[in-house]
């Protein structure tokens, strides 16, 4: 976890410094605090999966660039997974591959977990699958029940949410699809 936590900040100081932004600036667009982060810059703090999008969106960088090693790190594992306190795991399954606009995540969610995500770039649609379980997805306040098997694409560009009401952990995909004109920036060679 610890090791997770520093390459999230090496992440996000790189990304940052690729903008030519500041603490300030960065704080600005992403409505995250300067002080939150300086310590996930720092290694200090672990943040959630809806801090961790919400500075994805706000520095226009894919979520996926912050749980994939960094160019010459190595990691034991293909891909890392992210645990936070909301009681999601998110795994990268392919990383934001500008050519084709998308990324794709396995995510668990523990029994009575729930993670809220403010909205993404315009134009930005998810399709979950759900794997195993029930997962409530919320869609700007409207409440969809999926069991397994069952799937919904939805316009990620307003408010959404995904919660586990079962005494069991729910797994799903999900695929995160970028329009052309709104596609992250690709990571730096």
């Amino acid at each position: 976890m610890e090791e997770n936590m520093a390459s999230i900040g090496r992440h996000l100081k790189r990304l940052r410094g690729e903008r030519g932004w500041s603490l300030d600036r960065t704080a600005k667009a992403t409505g995250v605090s300067k002080a939150m982060l300086g310590q996930i810059e720092r290694g200090e703090s672990m943040p959630t999966v809806a801090t961790l999008w919400r500075i994805a969106s706000g520095i226009q960088a894919p979520l996926s660039h912050f749980l994939s090693p960094i160019v010459g790190e190595t990691r034991s594992a293909p891909a890392a997974w992210h645990r936070d306190v909301s009681g999601m795991v998110i795994q990268p399954l392919f990383a934001f591959d500008p050519a084709l606009g998308f990324e794709m995540y396995l995510i668990e969610l523990a029994a009575a977990g729930a993670s809220e995500s403010t909205p993404h770039a315009a134009g930005v649609i998810e399709h979950v699958v759900v794997i195993a379980g029930e997962l409530e997805l919320t869609v700007d306040d409207r409440r969809y029940c999926l069991g397994a098997g069952e799937a919904m694409r939805f316009p990620a560009d307003q408010p959404h949410g995904y919660r586990n009401l079962t005494s069991h952990p729910v797994r799903f995909h999900d695929l995160i699809h970028y329009p052309l004109h709104t596609h992250p920036a690709a990571p730096a060679s």
